[in-house]
């Protein structure tokens, strides 16, 4: 690694004033750098390198802003530095400012720095104190063509990540914005598995809050549809089945296709599974005919880890109600050495869809040329 002469060197190469082609070249080997744990934990101890860099997002050059962007997206991949990058080199507000600007070239690169800024819980309520001007980001989502530069996929994963917080999800779902029906389309957007998989997270951590199970699955909002929708296939019911079932699921064409992604297939059966924590959304699920949709899904999934959620669901939805007092499920008390197993289970599942979302960003990116690709010197 470099001493820190060198590093000082480097630093005096990254001025602003500094010639075009020595700013290019030394950006690009940071960029290398970046590509690499040892490299990304290097950097951490060297603060005002990565002010620098993150100054030189308003460089003239293009090229060496898009160097500076994939770095800060590489060193933000790095729950390590997110302390350095949040308060030492104050980057969110920039970020925010410039990710509602219609016209700034490289939004796309700034939705997976927040994206990746936001996974874990304590840089989440950091950011979330910034004044993240939720309300503006979900209309960006929205808003086809909001900016021709970019896409905002990676909003979702950041949406997702920001609905870990009570006060987020208490945003998203309240009954006067109108702002959780919103996302609910998204759900089978094929043009991205990114934002398809995002605003699921979102309406996954949303149906935590037991509280409002009964509006989810009211008119009002009518998630159900949404969550069954993508799960279904293109079996032929009974006309009895079919009748139960919302109006969205009913005969379906003969070339309705699955949600292809299984760790999306897994979250919507998990949301649809903490729909059922309440006896009320037990009911509703069930009088809803949702069993055919997950009869005929069982039948077809090949994923063991898929197979055994919706065989949780299975059970629940054939099975006998709950014996009083325990009826809602998401209150029963567990006792603490199987709390733990569970946690310690979800958290190595966690680490799994993190890597995986890891190798999504780097595949999708790259298609679109806009990727979190490393150049090496």
């Amino acid at each position: 690694m470099l001493s820190d002469s060198e590093a000082a060197e480097l630093l005096s190469f990254l001025a602003p004033g500094t010639r075009p082609d020595v700013k290019g070249h030394t950006t690009g080997y940071i960029l290398g750098l970046s590509g690499h744990r040892d490299g990304c934990r290097f950097l951490r101890s060297k603060p005002d390198l990565i002010s620098a860099l993150f100054a030189l997002t308003s460089d003239p050059s293009i090229a060496i802003v898009k160097d500076c962007y994939h770095i800060l997206i590489n060193l933000s991949a790095d729950e390590t530095l997110h302390q350095v990058l949040m308060n030492d080199v104050n980057v969110v507000p920039v970020l925010l400012k410039n990710t509602m600007d219609p016209d700034f070239p490289f939004s796309d690169q700034i939705c997976s720095i927040l994206s990746n800024l936001t996974r874990h819980e304590k840089t989440c309520k950091s950011l979330f104190k910034e004044d993240v001007g939720l309300a503006q980001l979900v209309d960006i989502f929205c808003t086809e063509g909001y900016n021709k530069n970019a896409k905002f996929h990676y909003l979702a994963p950041m949406l997702s990540n920001l609905t870990q917080l009570p006060e987020a999800r208490h945003f998203l779902m309240d009954k006067d914005r109108c702002v959780i029906q919103r996302l609910l389309p998204f759900t089978q957007f094929q043009a991205s598995v990114v934002r398809r998989g995002g605003v699921i997270g979102v309406l996954r951590n949303c149906c935590f809050d037991y509280a409002n199970h009964d509006w989810l699955l009211s008119d009002a909002v009518d998630i159900l549809p949404f969550l069954l929708l993508p799960l279904a296939g293109p079996e032929e019911l009974s006309e009895e089945e079919n009748e139960g079932l919302p109006v969205d699921l009913q005969y379906l064409p003969e070339d309705k296709k699955r949600e292809d992604d299984p760790d999306i297939r897994k979250m919507l059966l998990e949301t649809l599974m903490l729909l059922t924590a309440t006896k009320a959304g037990r009911k509703a699920l069930k009088d809803k005919n949702v069993y055919p949709i997950m009869r005929e899904f069982h039948r077809w999934e090949t994923d063991t880890k898929v197979t055994a959620a919706c065989e949780k669901l299975v059970q629940v939805l054939i099975g006998d109600e709950p014996e009083q007092g325990m009826e809602n499920l998401m209150e029963v008390e567990i006792p603490e050495h199987v709390e733990e197993k569970l946690k310690e289970a979800d958290a190595k599942e966690q680490q799994e869809l993190e890597s995986e979302e890891d190798r999504r960003q780097i595949h999708e990116e790259a298609e679109n040329e806009e990727g979190t690709q490393t150049r090496q010197d």
